[in-house]
């Protein structure tokens, strides 16, 4: 799989049958697998400036991240903000969620970007120019590293 298999979209070109995968995808690692109690469905998905990525397979979207854009930066000038990064179980340790980084990285390129990493994931972003800032902090149950990446 090359950056060309990622398929990336708005709110609005998202048919139904994607939609679903990616929520399915989304609720079974965060809510059944990892068990964390945060509310999935916050609005952000919807906004104009918010692009879906993601990998499909015949069994539907096996690795989905996106990028929101935040009018005011949450760290220096960054207002583009990774998240919702997954994998399907059967489909890890394949490097689908470093194909999306690739495309997202290239799509991005000419601006700043931060995300809040699951601490064991660090090494993935830093493999892309983020670098990690501040204090490791727990959300969710699970310890996280704020990260950012100036514009290239």
């Amino acid at each position: 799989m090359t950056i060309d298999s990622v398929i990336a979209k708005s709110w609005g070109e998202l048919t139904t049958s994607e939609l679903y995968s990616i929520m399915k995808l989304r609720t079974d690692v965060f809510f059944v697998e990892q068990k964390v109690d945060e509310t999935e469905l916050d609005d952000r998905d919807q906004e104009d400036a918010t692009r879906h990525y993601w990998i499909a397979d015949e069994l539907g979207v096996a690795a989905y991240i996106r990028v929101l854009h935040n009018e005011t930066a949450e760290y220096l000038d960054g207002h583009c903000v990774i998240g919702r990064v997954v994998v399907r179980d059967d489909r890890r340790g394949q490097g689908l969620a470093q194909i999306i980084m690739k495309r997202i990285v290239d799509d991005y390129n000419g601006q700043a970007m931060m995300l809040h990493a699951q601490d064991y994931i660090v090494p993935l972003y830093a493999k892309f120019g983020f670098e990690s800032f501040g204090e490791l902090y727990e959300e969710a149950t699970i310890m996280h590293q704020s990260m950012y990446r100036p514009a290239q």
